[in-house]
């Protein structure tokens, strides 16, 4: 077997398949079954894909093997082909497969680029079985949560952080939960051109992309008269623009695909509820906020929805301890005389419910959204414990 190619514009057409197998499924809510699809690129998938005659052959490319149904072959989809004109090629030659065979196919060969399978759903219906998620800045204690959920609902997780053995472990751990639901995608939200190949290389898995959870943040501790410009501006470029490009990009790969989407921002309480010596923490995350908000309004046209989380502190998720709390948390405890359990401990107690709000709080704020409880956008779901100071408003 030779080794795989990824040519871009099979890239480029992918979602748009994937949006035209899914399934009308008369919910307004979820109006749309997805499909995990597959991409074989090899130099044998490559050639297969070349003629239809090869649908009488029995000599398919692994892992393939010939079934009751033909493959769809499908040319003409040149390099200069625009996203419009290879959709209505598409499209059309979908119907009349439709109309032939009663079905769709499960099977889609592209001349000169390769062919996409569609993979067999899992045996077990979860609310987000066939579905994708991205969820940045996954490496931590609110994205320890955030994954686990929507792994145990039945999604495919792309969990994206900066590249290293941070990642790689965690992407590790996730798979003892499900080995063939993960991926681990090495992704900087404030470089263009990774966030680009990241969500290439998700396309490549699965074949798209459903849901995408906003969560990488980074956080310092200073007052506005001795902060440092620079690192003030570090801040900026994660938390604002990180933001930014993500909802650029993915909305781009949302309208393609043609099947709505979520976006679920993590935003915080220090957003309605800002603090002492947190400002720049404070300002960059109520703009990524604002972001969000503006989103929810321009992309609601397209089916979909945006919106945003606002926990309070979440120290750690199992061995998975917060990053923005390994920044802010000494000077916390500095400030109030307390060691790490005692600062934890005082937040639990300053909500009105004396709850420790945990990764899993925030997953399921997620997951009530991922899931599509009510019909939605724009709004932020706290997730504090009860804070009267920090209810939106």
């Amino acid at each position: 077997m030779s080794e795989k190619r990824l040519p871009s514009k099979l890239t480029g057409l992918t979602p748009i398949i994937r949006g035209l197998l899914a399934d009308a499924t008369g919910d307004p809510d979820v109006p749309y079954a997805p499909v995990i699809l597959k991409s074989l690129t090899t130099d044998e998938a490559i050639d297969f894909a070349a003629s239809a005659r090869n649908a009488e052959s029995t000599d398919y490319p692994e892992p393939l093997a010939k079934g009751d149904m033909p493959p769809l072959f499908v040319d003409g989809l040149d390099r200069d082909c625009s996203a419009d004109a290879a959709r209505k090629k598409l499209t059309d030659a979908l119907d009349d497969y439709s109309n032939k065979h009663r079905a769709k196919p499960t099977v889609v060969c592209l001349a000169s680029l390769g062919l996409l399978y569609v993979e067999q759903p899992d045996d077990v219906a979860l609310p987000l079985r066939n579905k994708v998620a991205l969820v940045t800045g996954a490496a931590g204690a609110i994205g320890c949560g955030i994954c686990r959920g929507l792994l145990e609902n039945g999604c495919r997780v792309a969990a994206s952080d900066l590249p290293g053995e941070k990642l790689d472990s965690f992407t590790e751990d996730l798979k003892q939960i499900s080995t063939d639901h993960v991926v681990g995608v090495a992704i900087d939200v404030t470089d263009p051109q990774s966030l680009i190949a990241g969500l290439n290389q998700i396309i490549q898995t699965w074949g798209g992309i459903d849901i995408v959870v906003v969560n990488a943040g980074i956080a310092m501790v200073s007052r506005l008269k001795e902060m440092d410009l620079e690192a003030f501006r570090k801040l900026e470029k994660v938390n604002i623009e990180g933001t930014l490009l993500t909802l650029r990009e993915i909305a781009h790969h949302f309208v393609l695909q043609a099947t709505g989407g979520d976006v679920i921002i993590i935003s915080t309480k220090n957003v309605p509820s800002p603090g002492a010596g947190f400002g720049a923490y404070s300002a960059t995350k109520a703009a990524c906020h604002q972001l969000g908000r503006i989103a929810s309004l321009e992309l609601a046209e397209f089916e979909i929805r945006v919106n945003m989380v606002a926990p309070d502190g979440v120290f750690s998720e199992g061995k998975y301890k917060s990053g923005l709390w390994a920044e802010v948390g000494p000077d916390r405890m500095k400030a109030r005389g307390l060691d790490e359990k005692g600062l934890a401990e005082y937040y639990r107690n300053r909500n009105l419910l004396k709850i420790q709000i945990t990764g899993r709080h925030v997953a399921n704020a997620v997951l009530f959204f991922a899931t599509r409880q009510v019909p939605t956008t724009g709004i932020t779901l706290p997730v504090d414990g009860g804070l009267p100071d920090a209810t939106p408003r």
